[in-house]
C-alpha cells in the first residue's frame, strides 16, 4: 500500500513554500507596525478550553474537533481556532493589558476538504486584549484591510455587523425562534437543532433552503440596545476616518458563541461558497468565561490557503522557488574536499551555495546548476587545485575566468551584494 498524506492535509512543497513564506512575511511587516508582538501557543489543548469558549451548540464542537484522551485519560483536543489559546495564554501568565498579540501557524477540524479548505488549515490571527474602545475595533479592522493592500488585492468587500451584547442577543434569540418555528420543517435538520439551542447559529447555514428564510428573518439591528447602537456607530467613525470602505450585513453572525458587538468578514467573491478571507469581532464575555476577570477584546483571523487563492485569482505575481548564488563544481576527491571548505567560506559571507554531493561529471553537474538557478558557478578540478585556483563562470553572460583561493570567498561575496544593490 502506497503511504500518502491524510485525507485533508497536504505537502507544502519548494516552489510553493515560498509564497507561504511570503505572507508571513507581509503579516509579521504589518501586524509589527500595528503594535503586535507575537506570540506562540500550543497546538493541543484541554478539550473544556474551546467547548467552553467556542460554544456547546456550535457545529465545531458539536461535529469537527479533533479530540483524544492521553494515557491519563485526560481529553485533549487540536487546536481549531486561535483565539481561545491566546485567552488561556493571557489569563495564565497574568499578561499586561491592553495586550496586542498576534499568532499564526496550524488549526484543524475535521470538515469535508474544498478548495480553501482542509482537515489542517493555517491561520493568522490578531488579538487586542483589554479594550473596549470602539477604536480598537477600527484598528483590528484596518490592519487587515492593510494587510490585504499591501499584498495587491482588490475587490474585496468587508462587511460589517454588530451581534449586540448579551441582553440584545437573549431578546433576538427569542425574536428568531417565534420567526422560524413556522417554518421549521423546511429548515435542515442541522437548523432544527440550532433553534433549539442556539438560534444565532441559524443564520449562519449556507444550506440553500434555509438561506431562503435567513433572507426574510428580522435583523438583529433592531434590536440592539442603546449602548451596542452607540458602539457600533463610533466603529464606524473611525472607519470613516480612516477611509476604510465597508457595507453593512445586518445578518452577519460569525460561527463561535463568543462574539459580542462587532463583528465583521473580508469576502472575495472570486472564490466560490467559501468566500471569507478573513473575520474576526469583539469577545467581550469570553475571558471572564474562561475563568479570568471581566476582560474586553477584540480579533481576527485569516486563512492562508484561501488567501493564497485569493491572490492567485488576482493574478499577482508571488515569489517561487529562490535560485542560489553559488555551485561549486568539483571533479576528484582531493578537489571535492577543497570545494567544501570553499563552500563554507563562502557561505560564512552570507551567500546560499550549493555543492556536488555525487559522482556526477562536469557537465551533469553544470546541469544541476541550472536547475537551482544558481548566479555563478565556481569549477573545481585537479587542475585549479594545482594552481591554486578556480573557475568562475557568471551564468547569466557565459563569461568565465580564473581567480586563485586566496581571498576568493570575499571576492565572490562582494560582487554578489553588488550585483543584488543594483537589483
Amino acid at each position: 500500500m502506497k503511504i500518502k498524506a491524510l485525507r485533508g492535509t497536504k505537502d507544502i512543497l519548494p516552489g510553493q513554500i515560498e509564497k507561504w513564506q511570503y505572507i508571513e512575511r507581509t503579516s509579521r511587516k504589518i501586524l509589527e507596525n500595528f503594535g503586535f508582538s507575537e506570540i506562540r501557543t500550543p497546538t493541543f489543548e484541554s478539550t473544556s478550553l474551546f467547548a467552553r469558549s467556542i460554544g456547546q451548540t456550535t457545529d465545531i464542537v458539536t461535529k469537527e474537533m479533533y479530540t483524544f484522551q492521553d494515557p491519563k485519560r485526560r481529553s485533549l483536543t487540536l487546536r481549531p481556532e486561535g483565539t481561545a489559546s491566546i485567552v488561556r495564554a493571557w489569563i495564565e501568565h497574568r499578561l499586561t493589558t491592553p495586550a496586542k498579540l498576534y499568532y499564526l501557524g496550524p488549526f484543524f477540524r475535521y470538515e469535508r476538504p474544498q478548495a480553501g479548505r482542509h482537515r489542517e488549515f493555517f491561520q493568522i490571527g490578531a488579538e487586542t486584549i483589554g479594550s473596549d474602545s470602539p477604536a480598537s475595533d477600527a484598528e483590528i479592522i484596518a490592519l487587515t484591510v492593510c494587510l490585504f493592500e499591501e499584498l495587491g488585492l482588490k475587490g474585496l468587500d468587508t462587511q460589517l455587523n454588530s451581534v449586540g451584547c448579551s441582553n440584545c442577543q437573549s431578546v433576538y434569540k427569542l425574536e428568531l425562534k417565534n420567526y422560524f418555528k413556522d417554518n421549521l420543517e423546511e429548515l435542515c435538520e442541522d437548523c432544527q437543532i440550532r433553534l433549539t439551542r442556539n438560534p444565532l447559529r441559524v443564520l449562519d447555514c449556507k444550506n440553500k433552503e434555509c438561506q431562503r428564510h435567513i433572507a426574510k428573518a428580522p435583523a438583529i439591528s433592531s434590536y440592539l440596545c442603546k449602548s451596542c447602537v452607540q458602539h457600533l456607530k463610533k466603529v464606524r467613525d473611525y472607519l470613516d476616518g480612516l477611509n476604510i470602505v465597508y457595507s453593512i450585513n445586518p445578518r452577519l453572525v460569525r460561527g463561535f458563541d463568543y462574539y459580542t458587538r462587532t463583528a465583521f468578514e473580508v469576502i472575495d467573491y472570486r472564490l466560490g461558497a467559501k468566500n471569507a478571507i478573513a473575520a474576526g469581532g469583539r469577545y467581550d464575555d469570553l475571558i471572564a468565561d474562561t475563568g479570568g476577570p471581566p476582560t474586553p477584546a477584540v480579533g481576527m483571523a485569516l486563512g492562508v490557503e484561501r488567501l493564497i487563492l485569493a491572490l492567485e485569482a488576482e493574478g499577482i505575481e508571488m515569489p517561487g522557488e529562490a535560485g542560489i548564488d553559488v555551485f561549486v563544481a568539483s571533479l576528484g576527491e582531493a578537489a571535492s574536499l577543497e570545494a567544501s571548505k570553499l563552500a563554507y567560506g563562502l557561505r560564512q559571507n552570507d551567500l546560499g551555495v550549493q555543492i556536488n554531493l555525487g559522482n556526477r561529471s562536469l557537465k551533469g553537474q553544470m546541469r544541476l546548476a541550472n536547475r537551482l538557478r544558481a548566479k555563478y558557478v565556481l569549477i573545481f578540478g585537479q587542475d585549479e587545485l594545482a594552481k591554486d585556483q578556480v573557475v568562475l563562470r557568471d551564468m547569466a553572460t557565459g563569461s568565465q575566468e580564473e581567480l586563485f583561493l586566496d581571498g576568493l570567498a570575499a571576492e565572490v561575496a562582494k560582487r554578489i551584494k553588488t550585483t543584488r544593490d543594483k537589483e
